[in-house]
Parts: structure tokens; C-alpha cells; sequence
């Protein structure tokens, strides 16, 4: 064979070979996240995991309340539509970031209660971001 055939024969093997090489048994949990909330009081920012593994685990206030709802929901952390209409009201100073895996696909979610829009998707996601005031 040639040179120039062999290679990619040989990079396909080794990356089968290093992908078997890599499995260790341990899978990483398909849902697992972190919240960042920052309640916009002037009050330290808090970051949360949250694992909806059985069992449910992380250092959410109430973990197991928001992998149920999480659950429940067909699209928990899509975004909103950027040509969506949403009214002018203020719902508070609140701002929260989700990033991690939900069922497996990346999650990177800036969260606000800056419009009516924003407040129904925070609302949306009660309890693993807490209610507005």
C-alpha cells in the first residue's frame, strides 16, 4: 500500500483504538448542571450543581424538586426566539446562567427578569432558579 492510503487506515484505527482506550466504565451523568444565580441584591453570587442521576445529587437547595420539573418539561433550556414580542415590565434584578448537559446535550443559558418574556422563562424553570419577588 501506499503512503499516502495507509494513513487514513491508520488514523481511523487509532482513533477507534483511543475512544475503547478512554472507556473506563464511568459514564458522566447525562444531565448534570451548574447554576450560577445572582439574586442582584448586592449579595455574594451562588453557584448550585445539580445531578438527575439516579439518584439525584449536587449541591442544589432542592435538587430532587428541580430534576422532576426539569423533567417534565420538552425543552426546558431553548432559547427565546430573538423575533419574539415581549412586554416592557421589570420583574426584578435577578440573573442566572445554566451551563452544563441536559439529556445529554450542551446547556448555556443566560437568564434575566428583564422583560415579560424573560420573567415567563424564569418562571418556567422554578425551582432550579428561585422564584422572583
Amino acid at each position: 500500500m501506499t503512503p499516502l492510503v495507509l494513513l487514513p487506515l491508520l488514523l481511523l484505527v487509532a482513533c477507534g483504538a483511543s475512544e475503547d482506550a478512554l472507556d473506563t466504565g464511568v459514564a458522566a451523568a447525562a444531565s448534570e448542571l451548574s447554576v450560577a444565580y445572582d439574586a442582584g441584591d448586592g449579595s455574594a453570587p451562588v453557584t448550585w450543581t445539580l445531578i438527575c442521576d439516579d439518584p439525584v445529587s449536587g449541591s442544589h437547595p432542592d435538587a430532587a424538586a428541580a430534576c422532576a420539573h426539569l423533567q417534565e418539561l420538552d425543552e426546558p433550556f431553548a432559547p427565546l426566539p430573538a423575533d419574539q414580542m415581549c412586554t416592557q415590565q421589570y420583574g426584578g434584578p435577578q440573573t442566572a446562567r445554566v451551563t452544563g448537559r441536559w439529556a445529554g446535550e450542551p446547556v448555556d443559558l443566560g437568564l434575566s427578569r428583564s422583560n415579560g418574556c424573560s420573567i415567563s422563562q424564569w418562571e418556567g424553570l422554578v425551582p432550579l432558579v428561585p422564584p422572583g419577588t
